[in-house]
């Protein structure tokens, strides 16, 4: 007697069984702990998140014919998300794609974030006087091209630059892969700043947005002149070591110079800390990186008609109903770098989707689902619908930053938890009952100490308010206004 055909309906009977279980176990994207500075927050409840729909996010990501390559989801300086999958890229100098299992430790060519980041090192020159202010004519920083004034280039200034509203007649639509891209110019020429100043002026300085990295290269140059370092040295020096990043590449030009428009190669692990410092004003783990008068400034739009900024983009998408604004460095091919500052929450995407004009809708649509992922949440635990026991493990939406003064800190329960006493300031709106906060994370409190004026965030975990956040800042003045 044959038994496989007995066997098979007790098989397909266990299946049917089980299948929900085994269709309710999805890769969400939790991650891993790592010796790389971040905490890691595996259970999207406790982050603030709906987790179905954060879930939903991440198999958008997975399965989708997009070619993506990573999801990075941080919030409060936490990773939720940290999911990466196989696709096809192709770096700058490649002919052709090549296949690539993309993990937590690939480097990835970010393309146009690279020029962002410039904006951010450009931001840091000028808070230590090394670079001029933005009203500074952009010939002043390139005396060997004083044949041009008198052309009308003369009024084009460092604004005008980081604003891409120089006036120079520039086409780089099309991608790479057309001969009349200007930026290609760029790869080999050995005079950069002249090729891109000595092209005609088609509008007057100042009046209209054109999309151009030779602006981007010309900023670099004038770094490079103003600092006597390479770019690369310079953005290690004052950016990228201090933020703790250590493997990163800077592809060069032709001739060897960093290409400040789209040579930076990151892994998206450390896209993210770039994010975390502009959601907190510049810093990064209490010590102030980019001034933070000039990171109000890159998010700032240059003017209301552009979603373009210094070196920066703004936008919104829409979700139950409300408009959440975003923040983003954008690079070719899908990279994204967004920062939610009314969520505090960075967004991490790479992909290989190169001169895919369709790759854009795709991306800001998945940030879309990881919005709705908080807003959802936050919903349910305003109409009640999320239990009193995991509401109380959960967090609801963050309030803003809140001034107050430093009065103590204080282990309790023996040692095992570390609490502060925080005085609010007459001028801070006052969203909490009690001015004791629990602190998760001893190194938010590294050089604080008694009598510090501070700027914090907290919200409800675990039935107490917690710390997510708290910096030093400068006392306010008697009689004069204070944020």
């Amino acid at each position: 007697m044959n038994l496989r055909w007995h066997v098979i309906p007790i098989v397909l009977a266990i299946a049917a069984v089980h299948l929900p279980a085994i269709a309710a176990t999805r890769t969400c994207g939790a991650p891993q702990a790592a010796d790389d500075g971040w905490r890691t927050e595996p259970d999207p409840h406790r982050a603030g998140f709906d987790a179905d729909l954060l879930c939903d996010a991440v198999q958008t990501f997975a399965q989708g014919s997009s070619n993506r390559h990573s999801l990075l989801v941080e919030r409060h300086g936490m990773l939720v998300v940290d999911a990466y999958r196989t696709g096809s890229d192709r770096s700058t100098y490649s002919l052709w794609a090549s296949k690539t299992a993309f993990d937590r430790e690939t480097l990835h060519d970010v393309r146009s974030i690279t020029k962002s980041v410039v904006a951010m090192l450009w931001g840091i020159a000028e808070g230590t006087r090394a670079a001029p202010p933005g009203d500074t004519p952009i010939l002043d920083l390139l005396p060997e091209l004083a044949d041009l004034r008198g052309s009308g280039r003369e009024r084009i200034t460092v604004e005008h630059m980081l604003c891409m509203r120089s006036g120079l007649d520039w086409d780089e639509s099309g991608g790479y892969s057309r001969w009349g891209n200007d930026e290609r110019g760029l790869l080999w020429r050995a005079d950069r700043a002249r090729y891109v100043m000595e092209k005609p002026l088609a509008h007057s300085p100042g009046t209209q947005f054109n999309y151009n990295g030779g602006l981007t290269a010309i900023l670099g140059i004038a770094l490079e002149a103003r600092t006597g370092a390479n770019l690369q040295d310079y953005a290690r020096h004052v950016l990228l070591e201090p933020l703790g990043i250590r493997e990163w590449e800077w592809v060069t030009d032709l001739r060897g110079h960093a290409r400040a428009y789209t040579g930076l190669r990151l892994r998206p692990r450390d896209l993210a800390r770039l994010g975390r410092v502009m959601l907190d004003g510049g810093r990064w783990q209490n010590r102030q990186v980019v001034p933070e008068v000039w990171v109000r400034t890159l998010l700032a739009r240059c003017s209301d008609k552009e979603e373009f900024g210094h070196h920066w983009w703004s936008g919104n998408v829409f979700v139950r109903g409300k408009e959440v604004t975003w923040h983003g460095a954008l690079g070719n091919g899908g990279q994204r770098l967004f920062v939610v500052p009314s969520l505090d929450m960075v967004v991490v995407m790479t992909a290989g989707a190169y001169n895919d004009a369709n790759i854009g809708r795709a991306q800001l649509h998945l940030l879309q689902q990881v919005v709705a992922a908080t807003m959802e949440h936050a919903g349910k635990l305003a109409d009640g619908a999320v239990s009193s026991t995991a509401a109380s493990e959960s967090v609801a939406v963050p309030l803003v930053e809140t001034r107050a003064t430093l009065q103590s800190i204080a282990m309790e329960d023996g040692g095992v938890r570390t609490y502060v006493h925080l005085k609010l300031v007459p001028q801070a709106k006052r969203p909490f009952t009690t001015a004791r906060f629990r602190v998760r994370d001893a190194s938010l409190l590294t050089g604080l100490q008694k009598g510090t004026s501070v700027k914090f965030r907290a919200e409800r975990m675990e039935g107490e308010n917690a710390l997510t956040s708290i910096r030093a800042v400068a006392p306010c003045v008697r009689f004069q206004p204070c944020d």
